[in-house]
């Protein structure tokens, strides 16, 4: 089965992202760094860490990876919300010349 990883980004919308993403990223850093192929840093390190304990693929994601990297991936599960309300009486407020 497939598992996936939620964020909420700050204007409240949700993203999904496969996890696999983020387990190939990490694979790929330690088949480098230790001299193994991709696939047997995946099989043998990696997805036991990422089953066996779900923070670790949080863990890798927020601290070794950006944005950009999962974005062609992720999917918006959720659109965001803004609160027009909230940004006109509390917004910065400038003044310009017409």
């Amino acid at each position: 089965m497939k598992k996936f990883m939620n964020v909420t980004m700050p204007d409240n919308s949700v993203w999904q992202v496969p996890t696999d993403v983020i387990a190939n990223n990490s694979a790929a850093y330690y088949a480098k760094e230790h001299g193994i192929t991709l696939e047997e840093s995946l099989e043998k390190y990696t997805l036991p860490l990422f089953q066996s304990d779900p923070y670790e693929i949080e863990d890798w994601a927020e601290n070794n990876m950006n944005w950009s990297d999962v974005l062609p991936h992720a999917t918006m599960i959720r659109a965001g919300e803004v609160d027009y309300d909230d940004g006109w009486a509390n917004g910065e407020k400038t003044f310009i010349e017409a």
